[in-house]
């Protein structure tokens, strides 16, 4: 063991020395005031800022930082000691990666990512509360080969598991047929073992964006990460001294770190497996991550990790809608005597009858469903779900619902045999193996005629649909006996919780009043609770003593009140993956709201990390709240500031994508026509002048209310 601690403490003098050398480097080349920073963060530099709460500015600043490595090593042969070193090496490798954005504003080859940005992080937000993302896999070395490589990282990847690249297995993966890029959830990140900083970059920043960790408490950050953020290292290859030091400082933060190479094993956290088909299965119970795979009789891969693919049109064998040609989806339930469980028929020709350049087909699916506990509302719950088990298909991208979805299968995928019973087969696994406590039978019908998709689009589809949006308009706040709350953000958040009424949806825009509602009657212990509403204080802000009482208990007694449709007074918390942020702009007596997407900087002088970070991981400010886009146009849109027509400002992007709806609801309310197009966006201006000129132009209506300050 002490041979051990002497090699971690070798790295980090080598880390040490190197950082010396890089800031040196630097500062010859820019001078001591060029400013430092990683791309699209309000956490600069991250490791340092978690570790000190000082946020690093200038290259002088980053010279000062050395400091913090000198202090992190200490030579003593003890375990604590040899994890502080490890520590040591990961703010140098920190240090020394900045001085590559220096100098160097893309220092990273094409194909590599370098630095994560913030909106990365908090997209991932929700597929990891919910298990989509069942782990995070860092792999880094030189395995035996390109083949060994490949079928640990294809491991994974069925598994779901979110997987980090660094050193020469990136070239190793680019020779195989592995798919890369975040959108496959495996992510080459850097040659230099000094970029795995960037990995547990992310982990770090979890902690700021999801759970509210005070920079500087940095015994909290390592508490954080080891409890809360389920990653772990593999390590491949000759391991030099600085390789185990940077192991030394994962686990440090509670990663445990699994090699190929004979080291001095420390139980559950360094141990060595020289069997490369075991390293997965070593790897995941040494962090004790749990894998639930259902197989599916198909000739692809199907895993989350395949959500975010895109089918080019290169790459394209045939689609379905996409206004080409009709598509739609539809659950229904039926008597159990009309569905036989797992009869999958295919009505028209299959993909491999079609003929011609672009091939095209129409296509309807229709899921019946049996089960003693199926109810109605659960239907569009379970329909919804279609686009998810479509998009975890290898192959397989699906865009929309209802009627206006978009299907794509890939070359490779009708290659390999996928074909549209293969589709059925999907749908029926999952229906039967997520929604078990309500489907006990279910059979799949796939129409590529176009008689019949017509007719039954007219037959069945387009009455359900109709009946369940006149459910949803029927629904509003002051009908309902409950509200829900959602607790899943809590494995991040801990003291966030998510109050969910008719008119005010999840604020990551995944979760409605209804899919609480079937979540809860799913699930009775699980994730939505429902919340009475008894006790009211304020009407118009939206306060109860029930919803107090309820989020004062679940928060840990974090936060004792919020209210529902205020922004000033006590406003619901957020927990870090909210779709939108709302924010006071006082010179124009409203708000602007921005889009996780958007990178530009706002009206208000900051970009939507800055805000978000004001915001997140289950506090309360005043001013500023996180929220779902649907949020943006209901009535109860901070409607005791007044509503809506508070909005002076938006990404154009996000104004297009409310605009019919948000218009409908300014007429709705206010008379107002056209409403959307008074507010201002970045084609117009971004500064405050330019902002309130364009307001007084239209005469926009926030001018004249009262004051919000």
């Amino acid at each position: 063991m002490q041979n051990l601690f002497k090699t971690i403490f070798t790295g980090s003098n080598q880390a040490l020395e190197a950082a010396k050398g890089a800031v040196e480097g630097a500062i010859e080349k820019k001078g001591e005031d060029h400013k430092v920073e990683f791309p699209d963060t309000a956490y600069s530099l991250p490791i340092i800022y978690a570790a000190t709460g000082n946020k690093i500015e200038t290259l002088a600043d980053l010279k000062g930082a050395l400091d913090v490595v000198e202090s992190l090593i200490v030579e003593e042969l003890e375990l604590e000691k040899a994890l502080n070193g490890g520590l040591a090496t990961a703010v140098a490798s920190e240090i020394i990666e900045a001085t590559k954005y220096a100098v160097d504003d893309n220092p990273y080859p094409e194909g590599c990512t370098g630095f994560v940005p913030d909106h990365v992080i908090r997209s991932l937000g929700v597929p990891l509360v919910t298990g989509d993302i069942p782990g995070i896999a860092v792999v880094l070395g030189d395995c035996p080969d390109s083949e060994t490589a490949a079928n640990i990282v294809k491991d994974y990847q069925s598994k779901g598991l979110l997987t980090f690249l660094v050193g020469n297995v990136v070239d190793q993966i680019k020779e195989t047929d592995v798919k890369v890029g975040l959108d496959f959830r495996v992510i080459p990140v850097g040659y230099d073992v000094t970029s795995v900083i960037h990995v547990v970059s992310v982990a770090i920043r979890a902690g700021l964006i999801f759970g509210n960790v005070e920079a500087g408490a940095f015994d909290k950050h390592m508490e954080y990460t080891k409890e809360r953020v389920p990653a772990f290292v593999n390590a491949f290859g000759p391991l030099s001294e600085l390789v185990v030091s940077a192991g030394a400082g994962a686990i440090a933060l509670g990663f445990p770190v699994i090699t190929d190479q004979d080291v001095t094993e420390v139980p559950t956290l360094l141990l060595t497996q020289k069997d490369y088909e075991k390293v997965v299965q070593t790897s995941l119970e040494a962090r004790n991550i749990k894998i639930k795979v259902t197989e599916i009789p198909i000739p692809v891969s199907f895993a989350a990790a395949f959500e975010g693919e895109r089918i080019r049109k290169d790459d394209m064998y045939i689609e379905f809608g996409g206004n080409k040609t009709e598509a739609w989806e539809l659950v229904t339930s039926k008597e159990p005597s009309e569905v036989e469980d797992h009869k999958i028929e295919v009505i028209g020709p299959d993909i491999d009858e079609v003929e011609g350049d672009p091939k095209r087909l129409p296509l309807a699916v229709v899921v019946e469903v049996a089960g003693r506990n199926m109810e109605d509302d659960f239907e569009p719950v379970l329909e919804r779900r279609i686009h998810y088990f479509m998009n975890y298909t290898e192959g397989v991208m699906h865009v929309g619902q209802r009627d206006t979805s978009w299907i794509r299968i890939g070359n490779d995928a009708f290659e390999k045999g996928f074909r549209m019973k293969h589709i059925g087969e999907v749908l029926y696994a999952r229906m039967i193996d997520e929604f078990d406590s309500v489907v006990d039978k279910c059979q799949i019908k796939i129409y590529t005629d176009e008689d019949k998709v017509r007719e039954l689009k007219d037959e069945q589809a387009q009455p359900k649909y109709d009946a369940r949006d006149a459910r949803l308009e029927e629904l509003n706040d002051d009908n309902v006996e409950k509200f829900y709350s959602c607790l899943l953000c809590q494995s991040f958040a801990p003291a966030h919780v998510c109050i969910i009424t008719p008119e005010r949806l999840g604020l990551c825009g995944a979760v409605s009043w209804l899919d609480a509602k079937a979540t809860h009657e799913l699930d009775p212990t699980g994730p939505c609770q429902p919340v009475e509403i008894d006790g009211l204080i304020d009407d118009v802000k939206g306060e109860w003593e029930s919803v107090n009482k309820h989020v004062e208990d679940n928060s840990g007694g974090s936060i004792e009140r919020i209210t529902l449709y205020s922004l000033m007074d006590d406003p619901m918390t957020s927990c870090g993956c909210f779709e939108c942020i709302a924010g006071i702009m006082p010179e124009a007596n409203g708000v602007i709201i921005v889009s996780r997407e958007h990178e530009g900087t706002t009206p208000v002088g900051m970009r939507f990390g800055e805000l978000a970070s004001m915001t997140g991981g289950g506090v309360q400010t005043p001013g500023f709240m996180g929220h779902g886009r649907y949020f943006i146009s209901s009535r109860k849109f901070m409607s005791a500031e007044g509503g809506p027509k508070r909005i002076v400002w938006m990404p154009k992007e996000l104004k297009d994508y409310v605009r019919e709806s948000l218009d409908a609801t300014a007429k709705k309310l206010y008379d107002i026509d056209n409403f959307t197009d008074m507010v201002c966006d970045e084609t117009i201006a971004t500064d405050s002048e330019g902002v309130l000129e364009y307001l007084q132009e239209k005469g926009h209506p926030a001018l004249e209310m009262d004051p919000l300050m």
